[in-house]
This record gives structure tokens, sequence and C-alpha cells, in this order.
């Protein structure tokens, strides 16, 4: 199996933090997901922006459709290559 890496989609910081906690508890991961802003293209306000949890997963052992479900609880989905 190749390195897979999971993006969830949030709609703010709150939610995004929320997910990351969240993904801890239920995962037992040992490291911490990465948070990243993404700003909206074409716009210019610091409002606009969607945060993304960046989960690794080199095993490929974590359910999409997990992840994808607990992303919908915040707002949010998983980004689908």
């Amino acid at each position: 199996m190749s390195d897979v890496r999971h993006v969830l989609v949030l709609p703010d910081r709150d939610a995004a933090e929320e997910v990351a906690a969240q993904l801890e508890l239920r995962l037992g991961l040992a490291e911490e997901p990465e948070l990243v802003r993404e700003a909206l293209a074409g716009e210019d306000d610091a409002e606009d922006a969607q945060w993304l949890v960046v989960l690794e997963d080199p095993r490929a052992e974590h359910d999409p459709a997990v992840l994808d479900s607990l992303a919908a609880e915040h707002d949010g989905w998983l980004e689908r290559d």
C-alpha cells in the first residue's frame, strides 16, 4: 500500500481544531494532524478562508467514510482525489 494523505476541509479554525482533537481521540493518533489555512480563490478578506486538517495515513488504515462523517458533523467534507 502507498502512503495516503486525507484532507478534511472545514469552514473555520474552531471547527478545524475540534476535528483535529476528535481525530486524535477517536483514532489514537501518534502525531497531531496538521492544520492549514487556505484562502479562497479571488478573496482578499482574511475571514474568507477554509481550514484544512491534514492527516497522514502511511498504512492507509483510516476509513474515509468515518473521516467524511466527522468533517460533515462540523459543516465540512473530506477532499477526494
